[in-house]
């Protein structure tokens, strides 16, 4: 499907000095059933692209094991649906596998929602999106990534949220009911409602409260778009929260950013709302 179309709007935004933007073109599919992204068979319907070599896989980094969606780690890219998707809740299994990159930091990985524009408009590896964090410790944090068209034009990707601030004044989580702030212009991630303050980064360590199933077992993400609000829960339980979600429609992705993963669902369902 052609990646949908941006067009710049007469009206600038006096207040914040940005030009407001408007999506048009868009033919994302709400899903009035449970849909199967992956068929448990072979990728049909699914997208690849890695930052090194683009849409070619020699290396086979992207395959089907045993049923299951696997990432084998190698380089930096992701498996996407060939099609964009609105108002729908998107249900994800995964467990991590052996193979790491070598280095001494936390397994990573990701959702990205709301995907927009071409491959690699976001610095060569992934396009504009927003990403639900699947990396150890830091399950559901959130993560504004905008890149650009393919006119070269920004997409000003963005989401507000309810949040408080850490102890040291530079971080920041979900809190419902704290101080609203738009990402960006406010900087940094947003951190999932019971981040660890204190939590360090390295390989297979957990944070204090984390909600995510223990190395070598499944852990349930849903990530909830309807209309302009998106919700994460991870394993039944709600971590993360933004409203004013921009785009709130596109394609979906499965990251693959050094580290082994399996996807045994990937699979979207109708989602009731208030807009």
């Amino acid at each position: 499907m052609a990646a949908a179309r941006w067009v710049t709007l007469t009206a600038i935004l006096a207040a914040c000095g940005q030009v407001a933007w408007a999506q048009e073109g868009t033919q994302a599919i709400a899903p009035r059933q449970a849909i199967q992204l992956f068929n448990g068979r072979d990728l049909s319907g699914l997208t690849t692209w890695l930052k090194e070599s683009q849409r070619e896989d020699s290396s086979r980094v992207f395959r089907v094991t045993e049923g299951m969606i696997h990432l084998t780690g190698g380089g930096n890219g992701y498996v996407a649906t060939a099609k964009e998707y609105r108002d729908y809740r998107l249900v994800v299994e995964y467990k991590w596998g052996q193979r790491t990159d070598g280095g001494k930091y936390v397994r990573n990985s990701g959702i990205l929602l709301h995907a927009t524009g071409p491959d690699g408009g976001a610095g060569g590896a992934w396009p504009s999106c927003i990403e639900c964090q699947l990396a150890q410790g830091c399950v559901g944090d959130i993560i504004v990534i905008r890149g650009k068209d393919e006119q070269g034009e920004p997409i000003p990707v963005r989401v507000t949220a309810e949040t408080e601030l850490a102890p040291d004044g530079r971080r920041r989580r979900w809190k419902e009911g704290g101080e609203a702030l738009t990402f960006p212009p406010t900087r940094g991630q947003l951190w999932w409602s019971r981040h660890d303050w204190d939590f360090k980064e390295l390989l297979d360590t957990r944070g204090k409260e984390d909600v995510e199933s223990p190395l070598g077992d499944w852990t349930r993400v849903e990530c909830i778009a309807g209309g302009s609000k998106l919700t994460i829960k991870v394993n039944g339980q709600t971590v993360n929260e933004c409203r004013e979600v921009f785009p709130a429609a596109g394609r979906i992705l499965l990251q693959t950013e050094g580290h082994e993963i399996y996807f045994r669902k990937f699979e979207i369902q109708p989602v009731s709302f208030n807009p």
